[in-house]
């Protein structure tokens, strides 16, 4: 066992499947002790119990604050520290046109997506500063780095992540406190499988959905490809980044798509009027 992370205490939302539940595996393989949010109780006692007791659950509902309040609390009265949030929890939320969109949903969407994000990093500076260290990573998406990746609300949301990254960056940078985010493009998890299938269980379905169209041959993008650049955010090892998104997407925010660029090939060159060569 590694120990990238030894000595170190996280607070994971959404951490009971996919990405968070990947996270809350690795963080502990690299000596982490973790506090496990997640609004699916059974699925988060469960998962607490295989861990260990370097993993605690408490349910919570990340559009509420005194929900995310109390992870951080536990953190602290259990742990006795809190180095790490990774506000990860997340939904695909409202679908459909702007013309069609219902303003409860909307509203709904960016409750999970924005709020929870902004509570847990309110809650995490809280204690951060005083202590003059941390890391706090947030879930962005490629979707908060372009258009027409995602459903309205889901992707302003995920702009706004990257926005707020940003400026809370430069806020609690000054206390040692270091703030950064992620953007994903689709890995193979239930919510991914649900969107794309509408099957949450069609996981190896999704993969190789997702391998077929990956600009990387053959190679879809996995929970663990995100935990691992969560891994490297919350360690010593990106102790001089701050307030950067990261993409974990296999190139798709360059315009890498499969099968390779127009451009790929070699013809003479292009001049004006239809003339080729030198």
């Amino acid at each position: 066992m590694s120990s990238r992370l030894e000595g170190k205490v996280a607070v994971i939302t959404g951490a009971a499947s996919g990405i968070g539940e990947a996270s809350a595996r690795r963080f502990i393989e690299e000596g982490c002790r973790v506090v496990l949010g997640d609004i699916q109780a059974d699925v988060g006692e469960a998962l607490s119990a295989e861990l260990g007791d370097k993993a605690v659950f408490s349910q919570c509902n990340v559009t509420v604050e005194d929900d995310v309040a109390a992870l951080v609390d536990l953190a602290v009265s259990e742990f006795g520290q809190l180095d790490i949030m990774f506000n990860n929890a997340g939904i695909v939320g409202a679908l459909g046109p702007i013309d069609t969109a219902i303003e409860a949903e909307w509203t709904a969407t960016l409750a999970v997506l924005l709020n929870g994000v902004f509570f847990g990093m309110k809650h995490a500076s809280r204690v951060m500063k005083p202590q003059e260290s941390g890391s706090i990573i947030s879930m962005s998406s490629v979707a908060g780095l372009t258009g027409g990746l995602a459903p309205h609300a889901y992707a302003a949301a995920k702009h706004a992540v990257v926005g707020l990254t940003k400026n809370v960056a430069t806020e609690v940078c000054g206390y040692g406190v270091r703030v950064n985010a992620i953007a994903p493009y689709s890995v193979a998890t239930s919510m991914v499988a649900d969107a794309y299938l509408h099957d949450h269980k069609a996981i190896d379905e999704t993969m190789k959905m997702l391998a077929d169209e990956s600009p990387l041959v053959n190679r879809p993008g996995l929970a663990t490809d995100v935990a691992n650049a969560a891994l490297w955010l919350a360690s010593d090892e990106s102790g001089y980044t701050t307030g950067h998104t990261l993409t974990v997407d296999a190139g798709i925010t360059t315009g890498a798509m499969p099968g390779g660029p127009r451009f790929s090939e070699y013809m003479p060159m292009q001049r004006e009027a239809g003339k080729s060569g030198l």
